[in-house]
């Protein structure tokens, strides 16, 4: 099973929206986004794609009453955790966090085989040992919402192998749409 993972859009649409779409042509099955939505308003570019999206918030959480409210939609995609979750997918035991600390801390417990966070901006994919003597993936994607100077990044994930890939979105598509309106 192969995800898209992705954090810290901070309301960037178009880039979220592209991220997504460019995930599911690659075979995405779901998405995690590992916090820093900011407006649950933003996700609605993401029902289109008809992709689970589990969901956390960040410390920038805008408000929590709607995304809430916007994950119990009837048929809705989206998956609200709260501040972090631990769900399952394609057999392997996932982690969802958004600080990179507590990702580590989590991925040293030796119980998830892939934790994913974010906050940082800054792409890292590394394995690292746990107290159980195996080791675990930990996945920052960056900021998909191509915050200040951070390029737009994501990752995909392919669950069978366990193999990890960064992808960039030209952050020309924000300004692209603005010049059309």
């Amino acid at each position: 099973m192969k995800i898209c993972i992705l954090s810290d859009s901070h309301d960037h649409i178009p880039l979220l929206e592209a991220a997504v779409r460019d995930a599911r042509a690659l075979g995405a099955k779901a998405v995690l986004h590992c916090g820093d939505v900011v407006a649950p308003s933003t996700l609605h570019c993401l029902e289109q794609f008809q992709l689970p999206v589990h969901i956390i918030h960040g410390n920038n959480t805008g408000d929590l009453y709607a995304l809430t409210r916007l994950s119990h939609k009837p048929g809705g995609v989206l998956r609200y955790h709260g501040m972090d979750a631990g769900i399952e997918l394609g057999g392997r035991r996932i982690f969802l966090v958004h600080y990179p600390h507590y990702a580590r801390a989590m991925a040293a417990t030796g119980d998830w085989d892939l934790v994913c966070c974010g906050h940082s901006h800054k792409v890292d994919i590394e394995w690292l040992p746990h107290v159980k003597g195996g080791k675990a993936a930990l996945v920052n994607p960056g900021t998909i919402g191509g915050v200040g100077q951070a390029r737009a990044t994501w990752v995909m994930g392919d669950l069978q192998t366990m193999r990890f890939e960064t992808h960039e979105v030209s952050k020309s598509i924000e300004f692209d749409q603005v010049g059309e309106t």
